[in-house]
């Protein structure tokens, strides 16, 4: 019976490490990217896990917009404004993967949009914009 104490105590030294380990090395990407969102964008928008917006719909002020776009997803993301099926405008912002974002603007009339990542297979990412 002595023999079974140590073992049983060696056992939960080990899994008590194991885990303070893997918890110290952030387990598996969850922590907070490292960005910081302009406080003076117009749109902010989010790549989030699962390869979506972070929003169902977005909403923005007619005229010059100014959009900013953050990875908090691991897979790369492109963002452009539609209308119907045509892409409106030149604005294309890329994130790469998790913290990386990027900055455009672009000018829209008041009417319905859509953000839409081009990236194949990211085709649910297209939330209505209403600009107004």
């Amino acid at each position: 019976m002595s023999f079974a104490f140590p073992r049983s105590r060696s056992l939960v030294g080990v899994v008590a490490g194991t885990a303070l380990v893997l918890s110290a090395c952030g387990g598996g990407g969850t922590t907070t990217p490292e960005y910081s969102v302009p406080t003076d964008a117009d749109l902010v928008v989010k790549a989030v896990p699962t390869i979506r917006w972070d929003a169902n719909t977005y909403t923005a002020p007619a005229g010059e917009i100014d959009v900013f776009l953050a990875n908090d997803d691991s897979v790369k993301h492109v963002l452009v404004v539609r209308q119907g099926d045509k892409v409106v405008g030149d604005l294309e912002l890329v994130v790469g993967s998790r913290g990386d974002f990027d900055r455009g603007t672009i000018t829209l009339e008041a009417g319905e949009y859509s953000i839409y990542c081009t990236i194949p297979g990211h085709g649910n990412m297209n939330s209505p914009l209403i600009v107004s």
